[in-house]
């Protein structure tokens, strides 16, 4: 992989004791090296008056610090583009547009006026507003952002303190630090940076895309890896399981590098299946989708071979927003979408909010995982839903969109979606608006309760798409967000095996297709099991594409269904799991698994 070049067999002390920390797996890889350790100091921000005299001269202290980060941030978007094309360097627009927020601006402008502040002040201030409001979010994405807001202030800060940060370094190192910017990212990888590490950030982070794209192995939210090395220190980053081991033997460090060409070598081959089918060897057929979020993730699932989108999540769409997005906001995105994957399908979840979600108004609940979330937020807000719709609808003149309603636990909510859905068909033949009139929809099933009346169910949609993070959760009594109880959220418990066994063949049943977006659905160690249950979709994050695909294509649907019916006969969860590891471990030795 790119960036992975330089190996790294250093004198170390076979004696001395390393140190493994996990983290999230960002992007995948594996590198070795000494660690670069990138600081950034928060600008120190004192509070003072200026005498009236002296307030245009702040005004044009403001002015000129404000165009100086312009200037770096285009020319930062100018190089993301060269980079990573057009779609990946959007990210870098939106921190652009966050300079030329004239009211955010004026508002600073006037309190500079009014208030007679020192510019540095008024400019932390106002903007920590909109950073605290994102960091308080309940979704992880929108606090991910509020790093990007954050990024942009200090930016007009540094400028304005005319400081100037350290973002060359020599060599080929592993890139440690608290958290990193998208911005400071992509001026890194100008370097020859091997990984990327930091305490901080999720795989919904902007470094996390960025790495990705830019094919550089990340581990992130690791916790303490800023005081647990120092630079120079050598470490592994594994960007696969996401471990990084610190001062690693030499015993160690020469098992991952063998590791790691064998990784690399095993990606080229699966490189070659992108165009291929995702077929058994027997000739059963199944899709093989990809969950997207953003716009900016099309390219690589295309580069990927995805078979098209198993779940588009619209809240997306929501996020730093203060009223919904219109209904024309919607259809741009949306037809972007369908016009980049066709012919291949996109399945458009409708507004998952709530629980852990994001939404548009604050809500408190007691217990928001059992409260007002889904498919109950749409129904009550029916005017936003029926302008989803019609969105949705206005997209789908190429024939390749699907739509799915999302937390699903009875027929009454089935019924009251597809009547909003036929009025917005009313009202767009009215207008005579082109769109599918023969738009396939279907349901989640996250709920227990869907799947107990699946056969009446059945009766009302095309499709099912399975979303086991939620299943299992309600499932077991487990919140898999709870530290003391996360140890029980076990995707291969007995019940939850039997119970997606259940949900599939009630479907077949009926002739209704079935498919799986959880990330049940992208775990290798369940792509057999779940393909002799007879599942026909497998929507998966871009990454396990090509090893989900490998799987699929090196394996006998006739096999798959005797290693389901064994698996079905396990009492226990660590009994499933053994075996599943077992079978991977002499079929797939190449595919690395938990």
């Amino acid at each position: 992989m790119a960036g992975l070049i330089t190996v790294f067999i250093l004198e170390t002390v076979d004696t001395q004791q390393e140190l493994v920390l996990k983290g999230i797996a960002a992007s995948p890889g594996i590198a070795v090296g000494p660690v670069f350790f990138f600081e950034k100091d928060a600008p120190t921000i004192e509070e003072r008056s200026v005498a009236r005299e002296d307030v245009e001269r702040e005004i044009a202290r403001l002015n000129q610090a404000l165009a100086r980060s312009g200037k770096e941030l285009r020319k930062i978007l100018e190089y993301a583009q060269k980079r990573l094309g057009e779609h990946q360097a959007k990210i870098f627009e939106a921190q652009v547009l966050i300079l030329e927020d004239s009211f955010l601006f004026d508002t600073i402008l006037k309190r500079i006026q009014t208030e007679c502040k020192n510019v540095e002040y008024v400019v932390h201030n106002e903007i920590e507003k909109y950073r605290l409001v994102m960091l308080g979010a309940n979704d992880e994405y929108t606090r991910e952002r509020a790093h990007d807001v954050e990024d942009v202030r200090n930016r007009i800060l540094r400028n304005l303190q005319e400081q100037k940060l350290i973002s060359k370094l020599e060599g080929s190192a592993v890139v440690v630090s608290y958290n990193l910017t998208a911005a400071d990212t992509m001026i890194l990888s100008r370097n020859e940076v091997l990984a990327y590490a930091t305490d901080a950030g999720g795989v919904t982070s902007h470094t996390a895309l960025l790495a990705r794209a830019l094919k550089i192995p990340a581990v992130l939210g690791l916790r303490e890896i800023t005081s647990a090395v120092r630079n120079g220190d050598v470490v592994i980053v594994d960007g696969y399981s996401g471990a990084v081991i610190i001062r690693p033997s030499d015993k160690t460090v020469k098992e991952y590098v063998a590791r790691r060409a064998h990784f690399e070598q095993f990606e080229q081959q699966l490189s070659g299946l992108r165009d291929l089918p995702a077929e058994t060897t027997d000739g059963r057929h199944v899709e093989l989708s990809a969950n997207v979020e953003f716009i900016q993730e099309l390219d690589f699932i295309r580069m990927q071979g995805a078979d098209g989108i198993g779940l588009y999540r619209s809240e997306i769409l929501l996020i730093g927003k203060e009223v919904f997005p219109s209904e024309d906001e919607q259809l741009q995105n949306y037809k972007h979408i369908a016009d980049a994957m066709f012919p291949k399908r996109v399945t458009i979840r409708t507004f998952d909010i709530g629980g852990d979600k994001m939404m548009v108004q604050k809500v408190k609940e007691r217990n928001p995982f059992l409260g007002w979330r889904g498919i109950r937020v749409l129904l009550e807000k029916r005017d936003l839903f029926l302008e989803q719709l019609r969105a949705i609808l206005r997209a789908s003149t190429r024939r390749n969109i699907a739509v799915l309603f999302p937390m699903v636990s009875n027929l009454k909510e089935v019924r009251a979606a597809k009547e909003i859905l036929e009025q917005a068909k009313s009202q767009l033949r009215d207008e005579k608006i082109e769109f599918d009139d023969k738009i396939t929809v279907g349901a989640m099933i996250e709920v227990p309760a869907a799947a107990v009346i699946m056969d009446d169910l059945a009766q009302e949609v095309d499709f099912i798409s399975i979303g086991t993070n939620d299943l299992i959760q309600y499932l077991l009594a487990v919140d898999r967000g709870n530290e003391f109880v996360s140890s029980l959220y076990q995707e291969f418990h007995p019940a939850v095996v039997r119970f997606i066994r259940r949900i599939i063949e009630r479907a077949k049943s009926h002739d209704i297709w079935v498919g799986m977006c959880g990330e049940m659905a992208g775990d290798p160690m369940a792509t057999v099991l779940l393909l002799g249950l007879g599942l026909d979709e497998f929507s998966v994050v871009g990454t396990s594409l090509p090893e989900i695909k490998k799987i699929i294509r090196s394996t006998s649907y006739e096999e798959a269904q005797r290693i389901a019916q064994r698996v079905l006969e396990f009492e226990t969860e660590d009994e499933i799991k053994s075996y599943l590891r077992s079978m991977m471990k002499e079929k797939f030795p190449d595919i690395p698994i938990e």
